[in-house]
């Protein structure tokens, strides 16, 4: 295939990362809405609300953003009262993170209007399309996990999304971490 057939918005890699930001933006949209809240914060609360204390290298590890990304966004998220840093309980040199009750309160405040956003955008998908979505992507996370050069998936990305429908039109709440 020569330069001038190739059409990069055919490119399957880049369709797929024009349609994830598209929505982690929009999704943004309602977090900073509700509570003022980036991507990067927003992964970093529904991380924490699920694993409790942790470091913010076990954060970047499962949220998928880079290091600084999460660092940053627990900069802003500690300055906002909504997660506070301790020292480690093995190893007092080392930080670990927790939400606040302030934290616990924002995810509160957020989660129904991102859950909405979720059932919004599934819901012009039949359960037998969404199934058939899932197994696409599973195959596609396969390919790369032979590919030894490419990203470790997160021990988040390795459990299994939860794809049943509560009802017709809408998904069940999951781990929103978009």
């Amino acid at each position: 295939m020569g330069k001038d057939q190739f059409r990069l918005s055919g490119f399957l890699p880049y369709r797929l990362a024009v349609l994830s930001e598209r929505v982690s933006h929009r999704l943004s949209i309602e977090y900073g809405k509700i509570r003022g809240l980036s991507v990067a914060e927003w992964r970093v609360l529904v991380h924490l609300s699920r694993q409790g204390a942790i470091s913010v290298k076990d954060i970047h590890d499962c949220v998928n953003l880079e290091k600084s990304r999460v660092s940053r966004a627990v900069s802003r998220l500690e300055a906002a009262g909504l997660v506070e840093k301790v020292p480690g309980e093995t190893d007092g040199r080392l930080v670990e993170i927790s939400l606040t009750v302030a934290g616990e309160t924002a995810l509160s405040d957020i989660l129904p209007a991102a859950r909405a956003y979720e059932d919004k955008l599934c819901a012009r998908i039949s359960r037998q399309d969404m199934d058939t979505f899932c197994r696409v992507m599973e195959q596609i996370h396969s390919v790369l996990d032979d590919d030894p050069e490419a990203k470790r998936r997160s021990r988040m990305d390795l459990q299994r999304p939860d794809i049943e429908r509560r009802s017709a039109g809408s998904l069940p709440s999951g781990d929103p971490s978009l």
